[in-house]
């Protein structure tokens, strides 16, 4: 079967569908093709600051989520070994008075809010990509994609979503993400009587560990751990290998090893996980001069979100990112269609892209070193400097000024005034 299509998406996690629902505000129609059955809410929750926000401002879904969940706008650090607790106080500014704060939600809520905005056909679940070539087409060129069922794609633009593994990027000829060093436990837990923690985040740092755990609502918790390590390699040497991705396996580590000194507080929160949630990552990036100077767009072909700059979670900027990247990527495109009486025209698209890539390069690279070095630094080695650098300089003055670095307006998506179009693919 072979279809033609003015836009594919390749991956249906949060940059994938914000774009496709950008580019749908701008009247261009994108096919997403996503590998998995269904959405997938791997990661249970994520912080989304004001930048993220006002980019689903942008994107005419912020108020689907605003009124589920809370702002946060105080935390306490604690020193384990120490015993020290410091306050955080979260410095929000107004970028025009949005007023959405720092907020923790369900992944899936915000995927799903997302998916509500395309049409029941826009997105293809089970689509594996096999190949990606270029074809000259009437003195344009157009990009081939190969699914291995056999179905073949012609699109006028490609827009690589795909994740850390991306293999649009790789196509593309980005270097590969590497390892942090570092490895992250992620979870909801659930307290179906209630809590009664107050709406504010409570972090935990030690020698190589830093872990925390936010309300979601008045019944649920995120909860994390980060480690300097493998926790995978740990759980082969303990259990086997056929209990290594067991995720009873992976909360008794957090419990036993892991967080066993750490307050009774976040032990309790662990040991209420939501197992089904549980998941473990190896925490990987891609190294800033590998998006400063790499190839992020070839002709109509180009990445977004993860596929672009993977991060480190410590600055909460992946999924905030990824809504900005799909902004930007609409606002871009959505001109060059404005411009051109509502058409696709690959040659103007082309400067399209690189505009988007111009745009986002140096802001994506900035947030990748924010993040690795927020890591770095919060689970530092035991050397008194570094102790002194976390607990006497970055929580006390450089948290609070870089989490307001983070908080940038993506801008606005371009008014459609020739109706929304209906790009319907053709199958042969």
């Amino acid at each position: 079967m072979e279809m033609m299509e003015d836009v594919v998406i390749v991956g249906a996690g949060i940059a994938g569908l914000a774009t496709a629902v950008a580019l749908k505000r701008v009247g261009v129609r994108a096919l997403v093709l996503e590998r998995s059955e269904g959405l997938r809410a791997t990661g249970a929750a994520l912080t989304l600051f004001p930048n993220a926000w006002l980019a689903l401002d942008a994107l005419g879904v912020s108020h689907k989520l605003t009124h589920i969940y809370a702002v946060t706008s105080m935390g306490y650090v604690t020193n384990v070994s120490a015993g020290d607790v410091q306050q955080v106080h979260a410095r929000v500014a107004n970028n025009g008075g949005d007023g959405h704060g720092i907020r923790t939600i369900h992944r899936k809520a915000l995927l799903e809010a997302l998916a509500e905005e395309l049409p029941v056909d826009s997105i293809q679940f089970s689509s594996k990509l096999a190949v990606i070539e270029n074809e000259e087409q009437g003195g344009a060129s157009i990009v081939v994609i190969h699914l291995e069922d056999g179905t073949t794609i012609k699109s006028k633009v490609l827009i690589g979503c795909d994740g850390v593994n991306s293999v649009v990027a790789r196509w593309l000829g980005l270097a590969e993400p590497v390892h942090s060093g570092r490895s992250a436990v992620r979870g909801l837990a659930v307290f179906p009587q209630g809590h009664g923690f107050k709406q504010e985040v409570h972090q935990f740092v030690d020698v190589g560990k830093r872990a925390g755990f936010v309300p979601l609502n008045d019944r649920e918790f995120y909860w994390f751990l980060t480690y300097n390590g493998n926790i995978y390699s740990e759980l082969i040497f303990n259990s086997g290998d056929n209990m290594a991705g067991d995720p009873e396996q992976i909360q008794k580590q957090v419990l036993e090893k892991y967080a066993e000194k750490f307050p009774s507080s976040y032990l309790d929160v662990v040991r209420h996980a939501d197992i089904s949630t549980l998941t473990w990552a190896s925490l990987k990036f891609r190294q800033p001069w590998g998006i400063i100077f790499g190839k992020l767009s070839k002709g109509n072909v180009t990445v977004a979100g993860d596929a672009m700059h993977p991060m480190t979670p410590d600055l909460g900027q992946g999924g905030g990112s990824s809504l900005e990247d799909a902004v930007v990527l609409g606002r871009h495109i959505g001109n060059s269609v404005i411009n051109n009486g509502g058409l696709i025209v690959p040659g103007d698209m082309a400067k399209a892209i690189d505009d988007y890539v111009k745009e986002r390069r140096w802001r994506a690279a900035f947030l990748v070193t924010g993040s690795y070095l927020a890591g770095w630094v919060q689970v530092g080695g035991d050397k008194w400097w570094m102790k002194f650098l976390r607990d006497g300089i970055f929580y006390k003055y450089l948290l609070g000024r870089i989490s307001g670095l983070v908080h940038k307006d993506c801008g606005k998506l371009p008014a459609v005034s020739f109706g929304d179009m209906d790009h319907s693919s053709k199958k042969d």
